[in-house]
């Protein structure tokens, strides 16, 4: 019996700073004992069962496909927004904004963020973020050069200035195109102080967020100028390419994929990137499904932001 009036006493205070919402040091004067007794007591409820804890995700949340992702993948987090279409302006806009909010609640003092240019998803996370009244990131690194065709290089060079200007950063732009014409004008390019001293902060990097493409560019990347021609995409696809960050190809069981193309990259390498404490990817849709897979198995991403159809599709597809 001595056990059975152990675990009424256990329930008796349980039900007291649980349901009663009573102060633990009115616990313990209300019943006579110690305070240190009633911490031991609502820890023994725990190991007893006799308090259970249950989460319940609210509407419009996704608990058991972030957590399907993480087990699958070995991820850190990841972020399933709602969406009420499978299309890719749709898309774009949920996970804009769910990156937005995660990045606002976990953004660390003095972060040095890498950010990829030439992503329009990324674009729409920028466009959500409130300005942060105590500055907390240190500096916004541009990782893939940011010179293209003019009417697109505005939105590149506004996505790392406006995410400076937000998180109280000074921004580093890489002032020379994403891919040079060849190798040779690749290290005439590399030579230039600014673009010099912007790539000397790559190891620097703290955080980096990325975006994840398929072999088949982005209408804003082609825009640009810094994409290879199809016969160079061909090339790519021979060697097992599925999909690209920031212009670094990847194939579908993660493995980096090399072909000469890669000498005329001008940004971060996959990996200068895998050395990044915090790399957060946001992508989504149908057509990059196969890219994604291919990204999250190169183990270089940390955290994925996504919708919530990609992520069925990523959880519930069985691939070799």
């Amino acid at each position: 019996m001595s056990r059975l009036n152990e675990l009424r006493m256990i329930s008796r205070v349980a039900q007291m700073y649980h349901v009663e919402r009573q102060r633990q040091a009115d616990i313990a004067k209300h019943l006579r004992i110690s305070q240190a007794s009633v911490s031991r007591m609502l820890k023994k409820a725990q190991e007893e069962e006799i308090v259970r804890t249950t989460v319940v995700a609210p509407s419009g949340t996704y608990a058991e496909l972030e957590a399907g992702l993480r087990a699958r993948f070995g991820l850190s987090e990841a972020i399933v927004a709602e969406c009420s279409e499978d299309r890719p302006g749709a898309v774009m806009s949920r996970i804009g904004e769910a990156a937005a909010h995660f990045l606002e609640a976990t953004l660390q003092t003095d972060e040095i963020i890498g950010v990829s240019s030439w992503s329009e998803t990324i674009l729409r996370m920028v466009d959500n973020i409130h300005p942060m009244k105590s500055g907390k990131a240190k500096y916004v690194v541009q990782t893939l050069g940011g010179m293209g065709d003019p009417t697109v290089q505005t939105h590149a060079n506004h996505l790392t200035t406006r995410l400076a200007k937000l998180t109280g950063a000074e921004p580093h732009l890489l002032t020379a195109p994403g891919v040079a014409q060849s190798r040779e004008a690749k290290l005439v390019l590399l030579g230039d102080t600014y673009v010099r001293s912007t790539m000397d902060l790559f190891g620097r990097i703290t955080l980096a967020i990325v975006g994840i493409g398929a072999t088949e560019p982005s209408s804003m990347l082609s825009r640009s100028g810094n994409v290879f021609s199809s016969r160079e995409l061909a090339e790519i696809e021979e060697a097992g390419g599925v999909g690209d960050i920031s212009l670094r190809f990847f194939d579908e069981s993660g493995r980096f994929v090399k072909t000469p193309l890669d000498d005329r990259v001008i940004g971060m390498t996959l990996e200068e990137l895998s050395t990044v404490g915090r790399v957060i990817a946001l992508a989504g849709g149908d057509r990059k499904t196969d890219a994604i897979r291919g990204a999250l198995r190169t183990g270089v991403i940390d955290i994925l932001v996504t919708d919530k159809f990609t992520a069925e599709r990523l959880v519930s597809e069985v691939r070799s």
